[in-house]
């Protein structure tokens, strides 16, 4: 199983590496630059090669960037318009030159003028900064929980990705808590047939590379993006292991995006999932 979590990059991806083996984790995601505002560290060769020899040491791959939240490429307003085309291009060139594999974005949201137009702000904006880009790293766009104004469901995704002919290099991030909110109920195994039913209907499973492993702690449909430590929201450990040993989900990589204060409390969560997971076999 490979699975990891969210961990900063502030002090290099060394630091990083380091962390990751120490919680236990087998691959991890972090923020390519900072998540409330927009600057953006400086990655030296130095460090990307310091970086290459540890993650081969460690065995750490399916590596995953996240765009900051700030980013909307939904957006009415030209500046932050502009904004969400500068980061998208310039962040796809500094993660291909790290050997990323993923990079992970919000589709956006509309801000009241509507799905469509949401819509084709997106489309708009990928055209321009992302259909041009040739590198190896591949965009995904994450599933939302359809709160607020919002874009992100597997329809809407679904329009965007044929819209664009589906470019190789674009894919999708799928996320437990956020779909949950969105109406899927975990607690029953068949609503995880029912989620990769759907997903081959819409996406397609191929395009499917990364899963955000985290609880809920709102119910199915409340379309509320509201991450719970994993088996203490609504989940559980019953809709965790529903969720996770899935035939098709167990083959991805699990990134947790629960709440903690430190960093390495995430390795008691991986413990626990790797345990639960050894129980059920």
């Amino acid at each position: 199983m490979r699975l990891g979590s969210h961990l900063s990059i502030s002090k290099g991806f060394d630091k990083a590496a380091e962390t990751a083996m120490e919680i236990g984790a087998n691959t991890f995601q972090f923020f390519t630059r900072n998540p409330r505002g927009g600057a953006a560290r400086k990655i030296e060769e130095k460090e990307i090669s310091a970086w290459q020899s540890l993650r081969q040491k460690y065995d750490l791959r399916h590596i995953v960037g996240h765009l900051p939240y700030t980013v909307n490429m939904a957006s009415q307003s030209e500046r932050s318009y502009a904004f969400a085309k500068m980061v998208v291009s310039e962040d796809l060139q500094r993660m291909d030159a790290a050997g990323i594999e993923y990079l992970v974005i919000h589709p956006g949201s509309h801000t009241g003028a509507g799905v469509s137009e949401g819509i084709e702000r997106i489309i708009a904006c990928l055209k321009e900064a992302f259909l041009p880009y040739c590198g190896q790293t591949m965009l995904l766009l994450e599933t939302m929980a359809g709160q607020g104004t919002e874009i992100g469901s597997l329809s809407e995704i679904a329009e965007i990705m044929d819209r664009l002919n589906n470019p190789q290099n674009l894919g999708v991030c799928l996320d437990s808590c956020h779909l949950t909110g969105a109406g899927y109920d975990f607690r029953q195994p068949e609503e995880v047939d029912k989620l990769i039913e759907d997903l081959q209907n819409t996406i397609g499973l191929e395009k499917v590379k990364i899963v955000h492993l985290n609880d809920s702690r709102f119910p199915p449909g409340s379309h509320k993006d509201r991450h719970a430590k994993i088996g203490k929201g609504y989940l559980g450990k019953e809709g965790v292991l529903n969720f996770i040993t899935h035939p098709f989900i167990r083959k991805l990589p699990l990134i947790l995006e629960t709440p903690v204060d430190d960093y390495r409390e995430y390795g008691e969560e991986i413990s626990l999932l790797r345990s639960w997971v050894e129980e059920q076999e």
